[in-house]
């Protein structure tokens, strides 16, 4: 069968455009173009702006390089280049995310600590008041009874405490006469060094002494050290 001049010029065109559509993408674009459009929506242009553009710049040289001359191998150099940058702003990223958690974390821990100190003062101020109070009330006490009722004059705070059989130090410094209040027991404790080996065991009979004339830091320290060890 004879092919006439027309039809050659037709099967040239088909076979041009046949090559042109079946041409080949670079290989690096496949891999590159998810993970810059990725860390796009991520962190990355906020945390690291500089190293982004680059990026961007890079991955867009090569798309100009493909798409307009139609370039493969000098786009997929780009491209190449462009993933490699993609990787390491990755990571990069990534260690940022991972700093700024531990250092959100650490502030965090922080705040709770500095709570917990201020809750611990105001409970040792007030605990002084307390002790202030009821010592100047049982003076006052002492002072009038004499005048009106004798017999009914109520006694000193007592400076020594003799321990019951099954008592705790946290429940002497609760009784009332002693601190009113169990988180102070270890004023007793350090005060009977001596006669306390183990602050978890008394012995019935054991006298120990009570001090009375502590300050505002030795209440707050005894506080802090109760909390500490939970009785």
């Amino acid at each position: 069968m004879l092919i006439t001049c027309r039809q050659a010029v037709c099967i040239l065109m088909l076979g041009a455009l046949l090559a042109a559509c079946s041409a080949p993408i670079p290989s690096w674009r496949s891999k590159t173009a998810p993970l810059v459009e990725e860390l796009g929506r991520r962190e990355a242009p906020s945390m690291f702006p500089q190293e982004y553009r680059s990026l961007l710049e890079t991955f867009e040289h090569g798309e100009a390089l493909y798409h307009v001359r139609e370039d493969d191998k000098g786009a997929d150099q780009y491209y190449q280049l462009a993933f490699e940058k993609a990787e390491l702003l990755r990571i990069e990223v990534e260690r940022a995310k991972k700093r700024l958690a531990a250092e959100k974390q650490q502030r965090v821990a922080e705040l709770a600590a500095k709570a917990q100190e201020e809750q611990l003062m105001r409970a040792a101020a007030e605990a002084e008041i307390r002790l202030r109070a009821q010592q100047l009330a049982r003076a006052a006490e002492i002072d009038v009874a004499p005048q009106k009722k004798p017999k009914e004059s109520l006694p000193p705070l007592p400076t020594s405490y003799t321990v019951r059989h099954g008592e705790t130090l946290p429940q002497i410094s609760a009784r009332t006469e002693i601190y009113n209040d169990s988180t102070l027991w270890p004023l007793i404790y350090r005060a009977n060094r001596d006669q306390i080996r183990d602050p978890k065991r008394l012995w019935p009979g054991q006298v120990f002494v009570i001090p009375r004339n502590f300050s505002r830091a030795e209440a707050f320290e005894a506080r802090r050290f109760s909390n500490k060890n939970i009785h």
